[in-house]
């Protein structure tokens, strides 16, 4: 199973293409810088996190286009695809891409540090949710006086 998941930020705004041909589709290529776990590097020499190229197709392409700037939080799933290449000195390259099978904005429109330019909408709001009243200390929440026990969905 070739499956990956992956949550972190744009290092820049996604660079997108056209194909050529009969039906014309949006191909947009971005960088997330994903944190890795663990312990965070005192010193600064050592890296703290992984810069990953992600390819997205069609309408995910257009997506990205549209929505997509340096700075956001964005959750990925797709597939590892690698490459290869021989450039201009001859060398082989290998390359390793994520194609999109679904994206989306992992904070809010508030939380992207404002780095969405112009309109910048996005349309994205998280569903907040309201703090449970009375919790008691096990995690459960506590029944009012007068519900019934039939009104419960389990018995």
């Amino acid at each position: 199973m070739n499956r990956v998941i992956l949550m972190g930020r744009l290092t820049r705004d996604p660079e997108v293409r056209y194909s050529q041909g009969e039906r014309s589709m949006a191909i947009a290529r971005y960088t997330l810088a994903v944190d890795r776990r663990g312990r965070r590097n005192q010193d600064g020499g050592e890296q703290t996190a992984d810069f990953i190229n992600i390819v997205a197709f069609d309408r995910a392409g257009e997506f990205a286009e549209k929505y997509f700037r340096q700075g956001m939080r964005v959750l990925v799933s797709g597939r590892i695809q690698t490459g290869s290449y021989t450039n201009k000195e001859g060398q082989r390259v290998y390359t390793t891409d994520i194609i999109v099978d679904d994206q989306e904005f992992a904070d809010s429109k508030g939380a992207a540090g404002g780095s969405a330019g112009g309109d910048g909408g996005y349309g994205y709001q998280p569903t907040s949710r309201p703090a449970p009243t009375s919790a008691i200390g096990d995690g459960f929440m506590n029944i009012p006086d007068g519900v019934e026990d039939e009104g419960l969905p389990f018995n």
